[in-house]
């Protein structure tokens, strides 16, 4: 079995498709380790990148990320950059993308992303918002940072809902922009363990389109 890689470099002579994932909110690269595993013996290379998330802005986050795809695609060649993102580290690497775009970057899987902010982060925004930011700037409120982040042009998006999903409404995972979409009867987090749901992320990344489901 392959070595987990966690170094932003990759090697020149590899030629997998390199998937970089990143964990949601109050979550921990950790959380994507069974799903980077998976890729891994679907023939991908993996960065399962981590950052903090409750004391910082997202937006610190997404300058952190920026800098990491900046790195890799230094490299003058080789496969895409896919992206593969979980809750709010799909809202992550929008904003990381609007500060560096890799010259590379090849699909993008949301899993349960609140591209249009999340009820639950409006609710809790009086009581944790000045002491967690991301929970105001996830808001679905008017005020929330979700709502001024733009969706890169050009890129083949794929977003995953979790049906049973408490955290973010399913019609709140629809980004701005053209993408395929396809529901999955789970909850937000269970998303990171379930067979379809990697079937899915699979299917996307290879072709740029979902299986039918069932």
């Amino acid at each position: 079995m392959r070595a987990r890689r966690d170094s932003p470099m990759k090697r020149c002579d590899d030629p997998r498709p390199l998937v970089v994932l990143v964990h949601g909110y109050l979550a921990h690269r950790v959380h994507l380790s069974l799903l980077s595993w998976r890729l891994q013996a679907e023939d991908f290379e993996t960065l399962n990148w981590g950052y903090p998330t409750f004391r910082r802005s997202l937006t610190v986050a997404a300058e952190s990320l920026a800098s990491t795809l900046e790195r890799i695609d230094a490299e003058s060649s080789g496969p895409p950059i896919h992206l593969v993102t979980h809750s709010m580290g799909g809202i992550v690497a929008r904003a990381a993308l609007a500060r560096f775009r890799p010259r590379r970057l090849g699909r993008w899987v949301m899993l349960a992303p609140p591209n249009r902010g999340s009820d639950v982060a409006r609710r809790l925004e009086p009581f944790l918002g000045s002491w967690s930011p991301p929970v105001r700037e996830l808001s679905s409120g008017s005020s929330g940072l979700v709502h001024s982040l733009g969706m890169p042009a050009g890129v083949e998006v794929g977003v995953v809902a979790a049906g049973r999903d408490l955290l973010v409404r399913e019609e709140s995972t629809r980004p701005d922009a053209p993408h395929e979409h396809v529901t999955i009867p789970c909850f937000h987090s269970t998303l990171l363990v379930r067979r379809d749901a990697l079937r899915q992320v699979v299917a996307f990344l290879r072709t740029g389109h979902f299986l039918t489901m069932a």
